[in-house]
């Protein structure tokens, strides 16, 4: 008799399955689906299908592995990040593909581009810092203020322009002092100093 509760016969094809082959539905009497997950995903697809919809493929993969549909490559699952909310506990986008999603979203979230535009900039300035003139072009530079895009620059230059604060006088001080014109107070009486405009 316990034999009989372990198994149940699926409504579309007929066969009698374990009960770990049908997924749950606290509707029903027993707990679980009409049809095992198989019939139930064939019956998804046909519907979809009949609605006009696209219909995802089924790819078949081996054990420790997962399809990526954007790239679509069978990858191991050391290729993807962990995302509790799946089904599966894996993202649906491998590392690589996430990657590339992540640069696009974060381009036009930050300074309200598109790669293509930050391509086109790079290619109008030679693929080059356009202050350095040495450095490859790969970081977007922006004001502060404003927020509006002024180039790309490399690294270093960028990193330049935010510690001075973009501020026009601090540079123009850096620019003599690296001349060796370096700005010193002047004494004009006793304890008071003037200092250079």
């Amino acid at each position: 008799m316990s034999d009989l509760l372990e198994v149940k016969r699926c409504s579309r094809c007929q066969q009698m399955l374990s009960l770990d082959a049908f997924a749950r539905n606290k509707s029903s009497k027993d707990g679980l689906q009409a049809y095992c997950r198989r019939c139930w995903a064939e019956y998804y697809q046909e519907r979809q299908a009949a609605r006009g919809k696209t219909v995802r493929q089924k790819v078949d993969v081996p054990e420790g592995h997962k399809f990526c549909r954007t790239c679509e490559q069978i990858k191991p699952h050391s290729e993807w990040c962990r995302n509790r909310a799946a089904s599966d506990g894996l993202d649906s986008l491998c590392k690589a593909c996430k990657a590339v999603k992540g640069r696009a979203s974060h381009l036009k979230r930050a300074y309200g581009i598109t790669e293509a535009q930050r391509d086109e900039m790079v290619a109008s300035q030679q693929g080059v810092c356009t202050i350095c003139l040495k450095a490859p072009a790969v970081h977007v530079d922006h004001c502060h203020e404003t927020g509006r895009v002024r180039g790309v620059l490399c690294f270093n230059c960028n990193a330049a322009l935010g510690q001075l604060g973009d501020d026009p006088d601090t540079f123009n001080r850096a620019i003599a002092y690296l001349e060796g014109n370096a700005w010193k107070p002047t004494l004009v009486a006793p304890g008071v100093y003037q200092l250079p405009s």
